[in-house]
C-alpha cells in the first residue's frame, strides 16, 4: 500500500439501499494501489446496483446527480456532504496501514478523521469536548446500564486508551447522529478490544441507550472498505418511539461507535453511508 504524506481526496464508492440485496463481491485487487482498489469498489457497487434493479444507490461524498444517470431524479436517501480530505500526515509518517508501520498507527490528528457533519445539520454541543477531546465518561454514557459502564469504563483503562473524540448531529429528518473514535497504542489492541471485549457471540457486549435488544443489520459487501473491519448492528422491534442501529468500526490502532437514532426507524441509506464515509477516512 502506498503511504499517504499529502491531503488525499477520499474516493467515491457507491452502496446498494435495499437492504437484504445480495451483494456482488468486489475483484481481487492488490494491496499496494489505493486508487485501482477504490475504482474497481465502484465499478463491483454499480454492477451491485444493476443487479438490484430499481434499487438506488449512493456515493461517498457529493457527486452531481446529474453526474449519475441513474440518480438524477428522485432523492435516494443519501445527505449531502462537503468534500471529504484526509488530513495531512507528518513528515516521513506511514499511514496506518502501510508496511513499516507494524503497530497500525495513525499520526495523522484523530480529531481530523472524524466524519463532518451533512449540510443542513445541527451539530450535538454535548460531544463537542475540550479541544476536539472528550472525556471517557461522556463516551461511557452512551450506554445504558450503570454497571456496564463501570466495566466498560475499567476495561478502557487497563487496555490503555489514549484519546476520545466524538462529534455527533441532528439531521431535518429526524436523525441523531453520534460518532466517536477511540484511540489505543496499537492495532493489536484496538482489535482485541473490539472483538473479545465489545462483542460477545457477535452480539454487542453491552446495550447502548435506547436499543436493549439488536441483531445483525445488513450491510452491503460492495461497500466493505479494505483493511476496516465492521460490527453492524440494528435494534430489533418492537422498539420504542425510536430505532437505533449501531456500527462498531476496527482500523489499525483506532476503534470508532458509530450510533444513529430516529424516531418511527433509524433509515439504511444514510447509516450504511456514514459508515462507509468514517471508514474511509480512517483506512
Amino acid at each position: 500500500m502506498t503511504e499517504q504524506t499529502e491531503r488525499t481526496e477520499v474516493q467515491h464508492v457507491v452502496v446498494p439501499s435495499e437492504p437484504g440485496t445480495p451483494p456482488l463481491a468486489p475483484p481481487p485487487v492488490k494491496k499496494d494501489r489505493r486508487a485501482l482498489r477504490a475504482l474497481l469498489r465502484w465499478t463491483a457497487a454499480v454492477a451491485v446496483f444493476a443487479v438490484a434493479g430499481g434499487a438506488t444507490a449512493y456515493g461517498i461524498t457529493r457527486p452531481e446527480r446529474t453526474d449519475l444517470p441513474w440518480l438524477a431524479t428522485a432523492s435516494d436517501g443519501r445527505w449531502e456532504y462537503p468534500r471529504l480530505v484526509k488530513p495531512p500526515l507528518p513528515s516521513g509518517s506511514p499511514g496506518p496501514f502501510a508496511e513499516r508501520n507494524s503497530t497500525g498507527s495513525h499520526y495523522a490528528d484523530l480529531r481530523a478523521l472524524l466524519l463532518p457533519a451533512p449540510e443542513g445539520a445541527r451539530a450535538d454541543a454535548t460531544l463537542r469536548g475540550t479541544d476536539g477531546w472528550l472525556p471517557a465518561r461522556t463516551f461511557l454514557a452512551e450506554f445504558t446500564d450503570q454497571d456496564d459502564r463501570k466495566e466498560l469504563g475499567q476495561l478502557l483503562t487497563d487496555n490503555g486508551l489514549r484519546h476520545v473524540a466524538a462529534r455527533g448531529w441532528n439531521t431535518p429528518d429526524g436523525t441523531h447522529t453520534r460518532i466517536y473514535l477511540l484511540q489505543f497504542d496499537t492495532a493489536a489492541v484496538a482489535d482485541e478490544f473490539l472483538s473479545s471485549k465489545l462483542i460477545d457471540y457477535s452480539a454487542p457486549r453491552y446495550a447502548v441507550r435506547g436499543a436493549a435488544e439488536v441483531a445483525r443489520d445488513d450491510y452491503p459487501g460492495a461497500a466493505q472498505v479494505e483493511d476496516v473491519k465492521h460490527q453492524v448492528f440494528a435494534e430489533t422491534k418492537p422498539y420504542g418511539a425510536e430505532q437505533v442501529r449501531e456500527a462498531y468500526l476496527s482500523a489499525g490502532d483506532t476503534l470508532a461507535l458509530i450510533v444513529q437514532s430516529r424516531k418511527g426507524g433509524a433509515k439504511a441509506v444514510p447509516f450504511q453511508q456514514t459508515i462507509v464515509l468514517q471508514s474511509e477516512l480512517l483506512g
